[in-house]
């Protein structure tokens, strides 16, 4: 015989309920129950969290609800809906639940367990698709997730910006609503683009925040952008210990520019509020480079317009000199391997195009005529000095612009040849008509004399 009559219902374990079940005749009545978790299963620490437990039960119009964790005979709430106000890694689990009729005999399922997970405070994590630098006119699309969770998620979108003490700033965009759904796309990337971007995630009442993401940068290149930034010594890879020269050239004048730049260790930095360059002007001069110099280096307005991104190495050994600007198609690429410790500072080395040999022992590498196929990574390698770091060398086509200038000077060249003809065209018609004019008049005078 078992006796419960001393134990509360609430804490008997699931095998006596289920008996009693058994016993009640109600084996093949019992409802269902359902637990849902919001705003989702996997959680963070510092969180709302509600457990609701759903019976679908007819004819009884209140229940008595008893949940449990982790297999406990212990009944921790009777409430149909649990919530946990802040979250806690001790809350995570595995929760069920059980009702019985209040002042009735009907008795519900056990419902299936249901597992919390509770993490530490998440963190959003940023990408980019498909490639970070871009040509004007590319599209692109950031992506901003949380990993290891994606129910219910809303998102921000923000640009890195510097102050005027040299800390960094989150700036939101105006049109972050683009970003709904963890996708921040631009359908025809523009110059201005150019930045450096980082997303946030929120969820719930009251608002529950991620952590900043990582920085992500994008890149735009254009044909003819505003403002171009003039390296000097102009290339894209530099010594250490030498002086560096940026200016950012405005043909019109109309505006006033600052140089930036965001370096491998993650850094936004202005050159105006350095301590490692200073800003004349428009011209920013680094006097001693380091390896710490290496990054992104562009100008922006007064305004916040970015323009004219150029990536920038400094590296102590050997170097590969190669242009700062795109390559032409039809122009023609020249590419030196050099040595700060050699007189002259040429070597004899081996060229490689993203990862194979293409050129070996030379001291130049010359491409007379440049394609599309040319673009790639680049770098130099010398048995004993080492090899450089890779270049990436950009080719662009001839722009529609060039083109249609090529025929409207075509057409002016046309139109000039005719107009030159004209004279002496217009001057044999009228001696021909003249000529003609004074052989009618001798026939007429021929036929009167006859």
């Amino acid at each position: 015989m078992i006796i419960w009559s001393d134990m509360e219902f609430g804490q008997l374990p699931f095998v006596f309920l289920l008996i009693s079940n058994i016993h009640s005749g109600h084996t093949d009545e019992r409802p269902k129950v359902k637990v849902s978790i919001k705003p989702d299963q996997h959680v963070f620490r510092g969180e709302r969290v509600t457990l609701r437990c759903d019976i679908d039960g007819e004819g009884v119009t209140s229940w008595k609800y008893s949940w449990y964790k982790d297999g406990s005979n212990s009944v921790f709430s009777e409430l149909q809906e649990h919530t946990f106000s802040s979250v806690t890694e001790s809350d995570a689990g595995k929760y069920s639940c059980y009702g019985a009729e209040r002042g009735g005999s009907r008795t519900s399922h056990i419902s299936d367990e249901v597992t919390l997970t509770v993490s530490d405070k998440p963190r959003a994590v940023l990408s980019v698709s498909p490639q970070k630098w871009l040509t004007e006119g590319d599209p692109v699309t950031l992506i901003c997730e949380v990993k290891g969770s994606s129910t219910g998620w809303t998102f921000s979108w923000f640009t890195l910006t510097v102050l005027s003490d040299s800390s960094n700033h989150y700036q939101l965009l105006s049109d972050s609503s683009r970003g709904a759904g963890g996708n921040y796309t631009v359908s025809s990337a523009a110059l201005n683009h150019t930045g450096v971007y980082v997303c946030r995630a929120e969820r719930g009442k009251p608002a529950f925040y991620t952590t900043y993401s990582n920085t992500q940068p994008l890149w735009v290149t254009g044909v003819s952008p505003p403002v171009s930034l003039i390296i000097s010594p102009s290339r894209t890879q530099h010594f250490t210990l030498v002086s560096l020269s940026l200016s950012c050239e405005d043909k019109s004048n109309s505006k006033r520019w600052r140089v930036r730049r965001y370096t491998d260790n993650k850094q936004l930095e202005d050159c105006l509020i350095s301590n490692w360059g200073s800003q004349t002007g428009s011209t920013c001069k680094i006097s001693s480079t380091v390896p710490s110099d290496t990054g992104v280096y562009w100008c922006q307005s007064e305004s916040g317009e970015n323009y004219h991104p150029v990536n920038i190495t400094v590296h102590i050994g050997v170097i590969l000199e190669s242009p700062v600007h795109p390559v032409t198609e039809g122009d023609s690429l020249n590419l030196c391997c050099l040595y700060p410790y050699t007189r002259p500072p040429n070597l004899r080395a081996d060229f490689y195009k993203d990862g194979s040999l293409i050129q070996s022992q030379t001291t130049e590498m010359i491409i007379s005529t440049v394609s599309k196929s040319h673009e790639g990574f680049y770098y130099c390698k010398h048995p004993e000095r080492g090899e450089s770091p890779k270049s990436w060398i950009s080719v662009r086509g001839v722009s529609n612009e060039l083109s249609h200038s090529e025929s409207q000077i075509s057409v002016l060249h046309t139109l000039s040849s005719v107009l030159t003809v004209c004279p002496y065209l217009l001057v044999t018609v009228v001696l021909i008509f003249k000529c003609c004019g004074m052989r009618v008049t001798s026939v007429e005078e021929e036929e009167t004399s006859v």
